[in-house]
């Protein structure tokens, strides 16, 4: 529309602009005044006076379009640059945001990991002080076993110097027991009158003498 408005608005001025030249040449349209512009004289009929007037507006016209189009563009460069500081600072934001966000996880996870290494350092020693219980009982295990280990050796000392004794016993008075029989000797038996029989004294019934032992405390008797 407003392309359409701006080629009806050309086409009038320069319907116009012709029509203003046209109709104002010849000797009838002649300057009767000097036309003075910078020092030089223009000489002519008022037609091309008019002319003159449209190339300097054409000119203005130009001019002011050009300078419509440079801060246009300034404007456009402005704007965009705008627009470019505003998504760089949008930008900025978001990576200042993502960098805090990185690092509170960093935080977070340094926080965890010594949360971690700490409970394992707290289990690892509870793990120690359970091992460490666990030998002492062993350990005092061992002690009660070796003490009753040495109770039985002192027991079992015990028993075989009993058993020693015993032996000991045995023997002296299995080397009485010798001493005494080797001690008694063998004599005939005595008569009836108490007297021993003589040479030729009766054997008994078999034909022998019957033997008696006489110790040698009768003998000291």
């Amino acid at each position: 529309m407003i392309l359409v408005l701006g080629l009806i608005v050309l086409i009038a001025a320069a319907v116009v602009a012709l029509a203003g030249i046209f109709t104002n040449t010849g000797a009838a349209h002649d300057l009767t005044n000097t036309f003075t512009l910078f020092g030089h004289h223009i000489t002519g009929s008022t037609g091309t006076l008019f002319l003159l007037g449209i190339i300097v507006g054409a000119a203005a016209m130009l001019g002011l379009g050009l300078l419509l189009t440079g801060a246009r563009r300034t404007s456009r460069r402005g704007a965009t640059a705008r627009h470019e500081l505003r998504d760089s600072r949008r930008e900025t934001a978001a990576a200042t945001q993502d960098r805090d966000a990185l690092a509170e996880q960093r935080d977070t996870a340094r926080t965890e990991a010594a949360t971690l290494a700490d409970d394992r350092s707290a289990r690892e020693q509870d793990t120690l002080a359970e091992q460490r219980d666990t030998l002492a009982e062993q350990r005092d295990d061992l002690a009660e076993q070796r003490g009753a280990i040495a109770m039985q050796r002192d027991d079992l000392a015990e028993q075989r110097d009993a058993i020693a004794l015993q032996r000991n016993d045995l023997m002296r008075g299995q080397s009485g027991a010798h001493e005494q029989t080797a001690g008694t000797r063998t004599g005939p038996m005595l008569q009836d009158d108490g007297t021993p029989p003589g040479p030729d004294a009766t054997p008994n019934g078999d034909g022998h003498r019957r033997p008696h032992l006489i110790s040698r405390e009768s003998e000291s008797h």
